[in-house]
């Protein structure tokens, strides 16, 4: 018999089995859809508590993407999909400022800046007590949210209550488009290495990120950090052409490949930036998603010397599909993979309790997992490596804090809150007394410690002189902020980052990119002789 007879023979056999196949399929789809009706009329019906129909729907479909078992996927409500849009795209209508609970109060954590917050003077530990004609005492975070935010253009009044000032303050604030930078300040570190961080992806992070780059260049950067320390990402395509600025026309960024052997390949498009500068790249467990697209292209193609500890692993992507009544389905779409074919999804496994852990934690950087975790090159033949997350080619630990600093920070943690509250409340009348360069005094430290006990924040004074070093910390980096601003703040805590201070040690040393990479093998080698 001919090979073509027996193909068509064969075919002849296979489709009733292929056709009884689908028969099958078609059957359980509609016996799964009749027991979803069934129990849906049993519960809207028999249910000892009304429930209602709408309720119903949208438990009942939120219960379907939970059995998806993925951290990732969500059903997005119609205030949870603006909380979601604001948070990736950066801009939302509203006054400015970020806001949190303490002792019973929503207070002012931070004021963005070119905000009507900003514009009306308002203070980090302010604490909101009315919105307009409501008496705001009590609210939660979101209530005080809800509130604030509205259509640009818009006014709403708010009373504050300020350390030191008896009365509340009024504000009448005009809400604006306001927008959350993703570059809140770029400095010059060492005279000559240029310092950026870069907070997300929202849509301007690549406008920021290339005003910042260019303006330290011009005043005479030899090198540059891009931070993305607790960067945990945002959107692809801004990932995509942050890592253009860096990279030559026509290189590959990064590659998406969906269900069903879908694959879309991102290339940067435009001429660079800055294609040369010696570059350096923190990264550190929070580092996720968008950032660690950029960190995996720019370590593939020798472009960037990655500096820190293994980032978070998060390769998948997701998709935001609109849905009726203002919802939206928020799913995993798809794995993304780094130009040398890098995936960078970490390996998880779920938890009884629902929780996602990783199955090789807080172990990624030991010279015997990286052995056994697949290797790839880089563009010049170093090894790069895969099986979740990016390596980073020197890893630096973070500092750690010393037995009684941790003691003491163990014990004053279940007072977090009100902690940050009287640190605030303690720099905001330092703001006009200090200069850039200032000292943190024992009195200060010791005057902390009574207006902490006098908030119920009981620590034995010898524990707490003992962790004192931390204490005058906090006290320097809550000063210098409010005083002067979060440049000032990341130039006090140079001396105390590990992994800032040997970056821009390797590029103090170095004159080109090369030298990097050559600079840190030197290095990594003599640590393990």
């Amino acid at each position: 018999m001919s090979n073509p007879r027996k193909i068509a023979l064969l075919g002849l056999v296979l489709l009733p089995i292929l056709a009884g196949g689908f028969v099958v399929q078609q059957q359980e789809a509609r016996d799964g859809a009749r027991l979803l009706d069934q129990v849906l009329q049993i519960v809207s019906g028999r249910f000892v508590d009304s429930v209602d129909a709408a309720a119903l729907y949208e438990k009942a479909a939120r219960g379907l993407v939970r059995e998806l078992n993925d951290p990732y996927s969500m059903l997005l409500s119609p205030k949870e999909l603006a909380t979601f849009n604001a948070q990736t795209g950066g801009r939302y209508g509203g006054v400015g400022m970020e806001i949190g609970e303490v002792q019973g109060f929503v207070t002012v954590q931070r004021v963005f800046p070119h905000t009507p917050a900003e514009q009306a003077g308002i203070m980090e530990g302010d604490r909101i007590v009315a919105v307009d004609t409501a008496n705001a005492r009590g609210w939660t975070t979101a209530q005080a949210s809800d509130a604030l935010k509205g259509v640009p253009g818009t006014k709403v009044s708010v009373k504050f209550l300020r350390a030191g000032v008896a009365e509340p303050i009024p504000v009448t604030f005009t809400r604006a488009s306001v927008r959350i930078p993703a570059v809140p300040y770029a400095i010059m570190l060492d005279g000559k290495v240029g310092y950026i961080p870069l907070q997300q992806f929202n849509e301007t992070a690549t406008d920021e990120l290339e005003a910042s780059a260019r303006r330290l260049v011009g005043e005479g950067a030899k090198g540059l950090i891009l931070d993305l320390r607790g960067n945990g990402g945002g959107y692809l395509d801004q990932s995509a052409s942050v890592a253009n600025l860096f990279l030559n026309k026509g290189q590959e960024i990064s590659s998406v490949r969906g269900r069903g052997g879908d694959q879309q390949v991102f290339y940067a498009t435009d001429q660079p930036t800055a294609p040369t500068i010696p570059l350096v790249v923190l990264t550190d467990g929070r580092t996720a998603s968008a950032s660690e697209i950029v960190a995996g292209a720019l370590q593939d193609h020798d472009r960037a010397l990655i500096v820190g500890t293994t980032s978070f692993g998060k390769g998948l992507v997701q998709t935001v599909y609109p849905l009726d009544g203002g919802y939206a389905l928020k799913m995993t779409t798809a794995k993304w993979y780094t130009p040398s074919g890098r995936s960078i999804q970490k390996e998880r496994k779920l938890l009884p309790d629902g929780q996602f852990v990783e199955v090789l934690p807080d172990s990624m950087e030991t010279d015997s997992v990286r052995k056994s975790r697949p290797k790839f090159k880089s563009d010049g033949g170093r090894v790069v490596y895969g099986g979740g997350a990016v390596t980073p080619d020197v890893i630096v630990q973070p500092d750690t804090l010393t037995t009684n600093e941790q003691k003491l920070l163990n014990l004053l943690a279940p007072k977090a809150q009100v902690v940050r509250a009287t640190l605030v409340n303690y720099a905001v009348e330092h703001k006009n007394k200090v200069q850039p360069g200032f000292v943190v005094s024992k009195s200060w430290r010791d005057e902390l410690y009574d207006r902490l006990a006098a908030q119920g924040v009981k620590v034995d004074k010898p524990m707490f002189d003992a962790g004192g070093a931390e204490i005058d910390r906090l006290l320097g980096s809550s000063i210098a902020r409010i005083a002067f601003g979060d440049s000032t703040e990341k130039r006090r805590e140079v001396s105390e980052d590990a992994q800032l201070r040997r970056a821009i040690d390797i590029l103090r040393q170095s004159q080109s990119q090369r030298d990097l990479f050559a600079l840190a093998q030197r290095q990594n080698m003599a640590m393990k002789q």
